[in-house]
């Protein structure tokens, strides 16, 4: 018998979207995009990254935040509970424990790369990069990863604190620090983007961003900028299906999958618009990759007045952002072992945790102890690739591509017109045809593209 156990829910509308969007911005936004915006033509990529936003990313929310809400329950149990109205294959359960295993493997090397962020507050603020040259902040950085039990420490200190507020619950853990964490995280964001109207080269920057060269929307380009915005918003693995579960029946999905959209692209493009005058302003490389943060900026930091106080703010606002998305990982492992009883949140948070914790040693130890190990040296596609860097392909390449194109299958494939009109509270309107064309035809055939491309040589 499936079980009819209704999760608590959010307070508000306002704590649902809070969440949401702290769970779409992340590390994806404030480190991943800029470098990527560096690496592939600026404007270009920007074009092209809205344009999939609008067709594949938010299409795909509003899908996977309805199967939530009807389902009202884990991922697992919502494609099980789902398929047995419609009288499907309750195999398509998998895709539900699908998202969990995906969302395992990635906090598992999310908390690594967050604990450096903690890190570099305090390296930051003890004014340890000032008139350092970028050659020496490349040293530091190198030096920093070479020590596996400093990064073991930072590592479990982001586990930490992800562990103890996903054990308090959605109002009392999850909402309750949004609520504190987002608006301090705008309020940084758009503090240091003002800071660098009059500090950094503020209208160099704006051209990046936003005067695209059409001759750079090149076919790479393209795919790199569609991948970027479909796993920039966190859909297709079960976040915000979690999430939705929580969600009371009178918010209007479509609205909200269109806010939490344009807010985390907001942050995606507040962080061009706060990184890149710096960048220019100090002659530093706009494609640097993804040492753009780390040892680029660092380096300006050291260099610019104030600049410890200014990197201070800027690493917390890195860490917020970490914090905000790894509580919808976990949360999305937890919710399938709490269900039916809430008493054992605190202590399968805890379990949950510790084993992510472990997984993560696998990403820890492939910048040091690791680091020449080539697993798959023997298959030309990987043989340079480190144990991190297999798990990293895996999950980008292969995990998240397949979860979402089953999302997107079942939900315009298999869901009749009038159950997703009904659980939408949407009529057969001309916004209600475009959604469903786009579910049915447009997302997988570009999730498709994307899948493809990347397991190619």
């Amino acid at each position: 018998m499936q079980s009819t156990h209704v999760h608590e829910q959010f307070s508000s509308r306002a704590g649902f979207l809070l969440a949401a969007i702290g769970a779409a911005v992340g590390l994806g936004n404030i480190w991943k995009f800029p470098y990527m915006l560096g690496s592939n033509g600026g404007a270009a990529f920007v074009l092209v990254y809205l344009f999939a936003i609008v067709l594949i990313a938010t299409p795909v929310m509003i899908g996977e935040m309805m199967l939530g809400r009807h389902g009202r329950l884990s991922a697992p149990n919502t494609f099980k509970k789902v398929a047995e109205e419609i009288k499907a294959s309750p195999a398509w359960k998998y895709v539900g424990w699908l998202g969990i295993v995906t969302m395992f493997l990635v906090l598992s090397f999310f908390s690594v790369i967050a604990g450096w962020s903690i890190a570099y507050i305090i390296k930051t603020a003890s004014g340890a990069f000032t008139g350092l040259t970028p050659t020496e902040v490349g040293n530091v950085f190198d030096d920093f990863l070479h020590r596996p039990m400093v990064l073991i420490g930072w590592h479990a200190l982001f586990m930490t604190a992800t562990v103890a507020i996903v054990a308090r619950g959605i109002k009392g853990g999850i909402e309750k620090s949004v609520t504190i964490m987002m608006p301090a995280l705008f309020v940084m964001l758009v503090g240091l983007v003002i800071y660098g109207m009059f500090a950094g080269d503020f209208s160099q920057a704006v051209s990046f961003l936003f005067q695209p060269d059409f001759s750079k929307i090149t076919p790479e380009v393209t795919l790199s900028a569609f991948g970027q915005a479909f796993f920039s918003v966190n859909v297709g693995i079960g976040a915000l299906l979690t999430y939705a579960a929580y969600l009371p029946d009178d918010v209007d999905i479509v609205k909200s999958s269109i806010i939490i959209a344009v807010g985390d692209t907001l942050v995606a493009l507040l962080s061009g618009l706060m990184i890149f005058p710096i960048v220019f302003a100090y002659d530093l490389d706009p494609a640097q990759g993804p040492g753009l943060i780390f040892v680029t900026l660092s380096t300006a930091f050291g260099s610019m007045p104030g600049g410890a106080i200014v990197g201070t703010i800027f690493f917390t606002l890195v860490f917020f952002a970490a914090l905000s998305s790894s509580l919808s990982m976990l949360e999305v492992c937890v919710s399938r072992f709490v269900e039916g009883n809430d008493d054992n949140r605190p202590k399968m948070a805890i379990i949950t945790g510790i084993a992510i914790f472990f997984v993560g040693f696998l990403t820890l130890l492939s910048f040091n102890v690791f680091e020449d190990s080539r697993p798959l040296g023997f298959v030309h596609r990987f043989s340079e690739m480190t144990p991190f860097d297999l798990l990293d392909f895996a999950i980008t390449n292969v995990l998240m591509p397949a979860g979402a194109m089953l999302y997107a299958i079942f939900i315009g494939w298999f869901l009749s017109r009038d159950m997703t009109m009904k659980s939408l509270h949407l009529q057969d309107t001309r916004l209600f045809r475009v959604w469903r064309f786009l579910m049915r035809y447009v997302v997988p055939l570009g999730i498709m593209a994307i899948f493809i491309s990347n397991l190619l040589p």
